[in-house]
Order: C-alpha cells, then structure tokens, then sequence
C-alpha cells in the first residue's frame, strides 16, 4: 500500500519548484532547494532556464524510477534570496521527458564467433538493427515500450 501510494505520488505529470539563480560574472548558477543535488548553470538566462528545467527534469525523473518520495515544492515566498540571486519558478512537463528516456539508446557489448562476424561484413548487416528487431521478436512486441503504454 505505502509503495503503491509512493509510485502514484511520483508518477506526476506536472511538476513546479522554486530554483534560486545566482548571478555572477561568469554565468547563472542554479539550484533547487527542495532537490538536493539538481544544479546546474548557464551563461544568460535563457540558457539557465533551459537547463534548469532539463536539470528537475531529469533529477526527478531518477527519483521516479527508484520510487522516492517528491515532496512538495517551497512556496516561494519561504526561499530567501541573496542580493545577486532570484527565484525562479521552473515548470516541466514529464510526458515527453519520459518518452525521450525511454527511447534513450543504450550500448550493449556482445560476442559473435570471428566466421559470423566476417560474413556480416560482407553484406552489410546493421548490427543495432538486427539485435533490436531479434529481440522484439524474442519478447513479442512489435513497438516501442512508450507505444504500448498509450494502448
């Protein structure tokens, strides 16, 4: 029960949090007090803005998949801010975020006999290709997992 209330909780669609950006000489630093460890910079506003919702993204993105607890943003009013700082609100939308993770290549290592290797050569075989459509196969799936999540 407490996990399934934890992955409910987490799987969120919609996620807002207040991010403290400090300015200085070389570019805009960014953090978000109520994810520690998620920072990240930029050298104009833009860019830190940018980065700073790739950043929650993807740090809540992690504590998705190992089913923590997300708690609730500060309300902005509670994030003190230093004279060279301001607070941001950051907004993400998980969906394609998920997605994109999901289509995320990955590298794999395998071994094949040298003979098998050489023929493979020969004609021209896409390695990637071939692993990909053996293995949907093996599994019987015919799509992506994103796909089948929208059925």
């Amino acid at each position: 029960m407490i996990k399934e209330k934890k992955r409910e909780t987490a799987l969120k669609n919609r996620y807002i949090y207040p991010a403290i950006f400090d300015y200085a000489d070389d570019g805009i630093s960014v953090e978000f007090p109520d994810l520690p460890g998620a920072i990240t910079c930029g050298d104009t506003e833009e860019e830190a803005l940018r980065m700073a919702r790739e950043c929650m993204a993807l740090h809540l993105y992690g504590m998705e998949c190992d089913n923590d607890v997300i708690t609730s943003p500060s309300r902005v009013i509670d994030v003190k801010a230093e004279d060279n700082q301001a607070v941001v609100l950051v907004e993400v939308w998980m969906p394609p975020f998920r997605d994109e993770m999901a289509q995320k290549a990955v590298k794999k290592t395998l071994t094949i006999p040298k003979w098998l290797d050489d023929l493979a050569a020969e004609h021209n075989v896409n390695y990637s290709r071939i692993l990909q459509d053996g293995l949907k196969s093996y599994l019987g799936v015919e799509d992506s997992v994103t796909e089948r999540k929208k059925q």
